[in-house]
């Protein structure tokens, strides 16, 4: 231990290199920034009139999905990418901390709503591109989650149902592919499901025209146990599966039941699960649909184990199927807080600003960001066992590796760290996005 410190302690430590690159694995993201057209996508659809930040978007917008896909979580995390080389892995200069401010403070609530336009043409480009569900069925869960803040002055900023201070957003996602099919800004005290049927029927109408073809599913909690959900996904003709809010009459239903009637399931614990299934009418709907609960005995010594001798967890549904399919199908509406795990680990982290437009902003290019890296991940069939990579995973293993331009025979070279234990796998990922070639811009 001794040696090991005086060894360190002999070691210069100086920041003179001007060729280096932090994030070297950058080109493979953007790559694919490249070929979808975002920079002539945002200059196309953003217009900032007067603002002090109108000049450039696609560039800002360009450094800000950047600073996030290396993990940057606030505004001046975008500097690293002013650092040796950096800037030309971007292909572009890029702008100060500070103009990246003044960029995002320029946006009112109506300017992030363009951002919208462009996140559908990017969705619809990319699909085309080989990353879309094609004509099989396709399954979206929408949740909404506390952005926690902690500046008294943040617009919009309050107490929701978890007693955080915060924002709280509305999101929609691609089952399994974990990508943001759209995402709403709204004030930390907004109820759960506020404004959910026009974002739903938004989303609905997204997929539809990037290229789903097959039939749409909607999974959602108890959040979005509502008429005005049911009544959004049939007005759009997609079935839906959503967890019931257990009141009186449902449980004292669900009690009900035949003891014959209760299906074993697989669970951990021996004999501690069943499903049953029942007709039920929700309050407020004239037609019947099928109620799907799952029982649960308590965890032995639990406290709930001495009130209780079973835990309900019923959903409803109009999709058509095996009871115990549909059950299982939707548990796995909880893949939906991999992707909030995500994005919260990387620019959904803060929200930077006090105004809430730009907080509006900064969350639709955050989305914007994480479908890049989920884009690049799935058309260079880079895999995490049998599903999708962990992005943090992907950041570690594919995009924060350090690297050295240089330049000779009027070829630029990124030499990357040698003995790279994924240096074959990038190798390919990079030839897989660049035979895509410029068609989808």
């Amino acid at each position: 231990m001794r040696t090991l410190s005086r060894r360190l302690d002999g070691l210069d430590v100086v920041f003179d290199d001007r060729n280096a690159v932090a994030n070297g694995g950058l080109v493979l993201p953007m790559t694919l920034a490249g070929r979808l057209g975002i920079k002539e996508l945002v200059d196309a659809h953003v217009d900032l009139g007067g603002a002090p930040g109108h000049a450039n978007v696609g560039q800002k917008a360009m450094a800000l999905v950047a600073s996030a896909l290396v993990g940057g979580d606030s505004i001046d995390d975008a500097d690293v990418l002013r650092s040796g080389r950096a800037a030309e892995l971007l292909g572009t200069w890029v702008p100060a901390p500070s103009t990246l401010g003044t960029f995002l403070r320029s946006f009112s609530w109506a300017d992030t709503r363009s951002l919208d336009k462009v996140a559908g043409e990017l969705l619809t480009r990319a699909w085309a591109a080989g990353a879309g569900p094609g004509e099989g069925p396709f399954t979206i869960d929408v949740d909404s989650s506390i952005c926690e803040t902690y500046g008294l002055k943040k617009e919009g900023a309050g107490f929701g149902y978890t007693s955080v201070r915060g924002l709280h957003p509305l999101l929609a996602t691609a089952a399994r592919s974990g990508e943001v099919l759209g995402v709403r800004q709204r004030g930390g005290s907004a109820h759960t499901a506020r404004g959910v049927a026009s974002f739903l029927a938004e989303v609905f109408n997204r997929a539809r025209e990037a290229g789903a073809t097959g039939e749409l599913t909607l999974r959602a909690d108890s959040g979005f146990y509502s008429h005005k959900v049911t009544g959004a996904c049939q007005k759009a003709g997609v079935r839906f599966s959503i967890t019931a809010k257990l009141y009186g009459p449902l449980r004292k239903a669900i009690e009900g039941v035949a003891e014959d009637q209760w299906v074993p399931i697989a669970y951990w614990a021996e004999g501690g699960a069943d499903v049953a299934e029942l007709s039920y009418k929700p309050k407020g709907s004239t037609e019947e649909v099928r109620l799907i609960v799952r029982r649960v005995k308590p965890t032995p010594g639990s406290q709930l184990a001495l009130f209780a001798k079973y835990e309900y967890h019923p959903f409803i549904t109009d999709r058509k199927g095996p009871m115990l399919e549909l059950e299982a199908d939707h548990r796995r509406h909880a893949e939906v807080e991999l992707v909030i795990r995500d994005l919260k680990e990387g620019p959904w982290a803060h929200m930077p600003s006090g105004r809430f437009g730009a907080n509006a902003a900064w969350l639709a290019l955050g989305a914007i960001a994480h479908n890049l890296a989920r884009w690049s991940a799935r058309l260079a069939k880079i895999t995490e066992g049998s599903g999708p990579i962990a992005l943090a995973t992907l950041r570690r293993r594919y995009i924060s590796v350090p690297g050295h331009l240089s330049r000779s025979g009027r070829r630029t070279t990124l030499h990357l760290v040698k003995s790279w234990p994924w240096a074959k796998e990038f190798l390919v990922a990079l030839a897989a996005l660049r035979s895509l070639g410029p068609l989808l811009a």
